[in-house]
This record gives structure tokens, C-alpha cells and sequence, in this order.
């Protein structure tokens, strides 16, 4: 098989379109055909399901997706490897949700990119079940992932961080005069919240339904930002990462209330699949990250 191949491969699967696959790589999409007939044929496999115009990867394609990356990865890593330069080149795709994004890698992803303008970053902000699954999927390189501790052997930890929570409203709420605010407090409050699967809200929906209590209303959105400026609107209380709300602590612009439940223990934690290859790129960058983040 040849790395033309696979990269033909790679894309007809990401677009899921001989046709667009054909315009994106500038090729007649009969050769497209040609070179995904060559490499089932290679391979005695089917990698795709053809019905009628639509087009999706087989069981067989899936599984044979990963190994495709891991061989690109590895022709590229070579030929940087044997290239006379000092200049780091490729590319580091890198998984993390927003509120790490806005308030821990910003700074380091800077750095980086200074230190080295050849490499190409991607960064896919995606929740932490969706990075997870990016990972196994060799979608991504590494990921930064807030949440309970992972101990899945499939996964390398490079890097844990404690992640502190606090429980926020605005200056005169009435929780603010409390010494101690319990799950049963929170019965008669609106309470504003990250979309399903967020590890802080699944830990403030434990400890409530724990108590076998619940919030007078739930209000949802997807955004870090939306969450703190509902919540300083007065429109109801929150629970966030205390990271991404130093700057409206220190303003006053909130208020940290003394929770007196059970605690709030979260880690972030900078994960790769143990299956990687780790290239230059990726050792240079996880290095660094360990360097400043730690």
C-alpha cells in the first residue's frame, strides 16, 4: 500500500464523499475509486459501504482507519526525522473542552507556537466524553480532560492537575449570608448549568439527587461565558471550575458560597492513548505543557 493511498483513504472517510474527496485532494474521482479498489484489494477487505449515493465506513474500515493514521504518522515523523533541519515540523491535534482552552491553554499554546511556527496546530474543544472518544479513535494526539481521575489502561497520563470548584452567586444573594450552603439550600434556586455530561454539573446533580433534593428550575447552555454572565444577571447560582472565574472573584462580581455538602473533587489531566506514536512534535509539546502547567 502506498502513503497515497492511505491519505485518499483517510479523506474519503472524513468526508464521507468520493466526489468531495476527489475536489479536496485534486483528483478525478475515477481515481479516487481506483485507489480505494487497489487498497480493498490489498487488504481483502471492504472498507466501505456503497448505497446508492451515500457512502460509510465498514466495521473493517473503522478498525482499519486507526492503523492509517499510525502509518502516516509514522512516514511523516521519518521524514522530519531524516530531514537536516532544526526546525520542528508536522502537526499536533489537540482535544479539550472550552473553559480549559479559555483559561489554561491559552498561554501555553502561545508559547508553543512561538517556540515552533513550523508545527501546525489543531485544536478540537469538545466535551470530555467526546475527547475520550478521539483518543481511542487516534483523531486527536492528546487531550486535556477535566473530570474524576482516569485509570482506563488504554490511556498515559502525562500531567494532573487539582481542579477546584466553587459554588457562585452574585454579591447579595440570599445564600451569601449563609455559613454553610447544603444541597437542601439550593431547593428553592434556579440553578445555571454546562450542557449534559459536564463532570462539575454530573457532581452538582449527584450531590442534590443524593440528598433527594432538586433545583426550583435547571437553566442550560453550552458556554463558560454564558454560564458566568447568567449567573451575574442574578438569574440564578452555578457551579464552575474556579479557574475560569478568578477575574469575577476578585471583581466581586461574584461570590464564592461556603458549600457545606459532600466535596467537589475534580483533577485535569493531560492524557494520550497508550497505542500512540509519540513523535517529536508530540514529546516537544508534552514537555513543555508539564513545564508550565505543573
Amino acid at each position: 500500500m502506498e502513503s497515497r493511498q492511505l491519505n485518499t483513504f483517510i479523506t474519503v472517510a472524513k468526508l464521507n464523499n468520493f466526489t468531495k474527496a476527489a475536489a479536496y485532494l485534486g483528483y478525478s474521482q475515477s481515481a479516487i475509486t481506483a485507489q480505494i479498489q487497489l487498497l480493498e484489494k490489498e487488504l481483502e477487505v471492504q472498507l466501505f459501504e456503497r448505497l446508492g449515493k451515500s457512502i460509510s465506513l465498514t466495521t473493517d474500515g473503522e478498525k482499519f482507519l486507526v492503523y492509517a493514521k499510525k502509518i502516516l504518522e509514522l512516514h511523516d515523523e521519518a521524514k522530519n526525522t531524516l530531514v537536516a533541519s532544526d526546525v520542528l515540523k508536522g502537526t499536533l491535534t489537540i482535544g479539550a473542552n472550552e473553559s480549559l482552552c479559555a483559561v489554561r491553554l491559552h498561554r501555553l499554546l502561545k508559547e508553543f507556537h512561538e517556540q515552533n511556527q513550523a508545527v501546525e496546530i489543531i485544536l478540537k474543544m469538545e466535551n470530555n466524553n467526546k475527547c475520550k472518544t478521539l483518543l481511542k479513535e487516534n483523531q486527536v494526539d492528546i487531550a486535556f480532560i477535566i473530570g474524576q481521575k482516569i485509570n482506563a489502561s488504554e490511556v498515559i497520563t502525562e500531567l494532573e492537575l487539582p481542579e477546584p470548584l466553587v459554588l457562585l452567586a452574585i454579591p447579595g444573594h440570599p445564600l451569601t449570608t449563609k455559613k454553610r450552603v447544603y444541597p437542601e439550600d439550593i431547593a428553592d434556586n434556579t440553578v445555571i448549568v454546562a450542557e449534559k455530561g459536564c463532570s462539575y454539573r454530573n457532581l452538582l446533580e449527584k450531590s442534590l439527587d443524593d440528598a433527594g433534593v432538586a433545583p426550583k428550575s435547571i437553566m442550560e447552555t453550552g458556554s463558560i461565558q454564558a454560564i458566568k454572565q447568567l449567573t451575574m444577571s442574578g438569574l440564578g447560582i452555578t457551579l464552575l471550575p474556579r479557574v475560569t472565574v478568578e477575574e469575577e472573584l476578585n471583581r466581586k462580581q461574584l461570590i464564592e458560597l461556603h458549600w457545606g455538602g459532600a466535596p467537589f473533587n475534580l483533577v485535569t489531566q493531560m492524557v494520550y492513548h497508550r497505542d500512540k506514536w509519540v513523535s517529536t512534535v508530540l514529546r516537544t509539546f508534552l514537555d513543555l505543557a508539564k513545564e508550565k502547567l505543573e
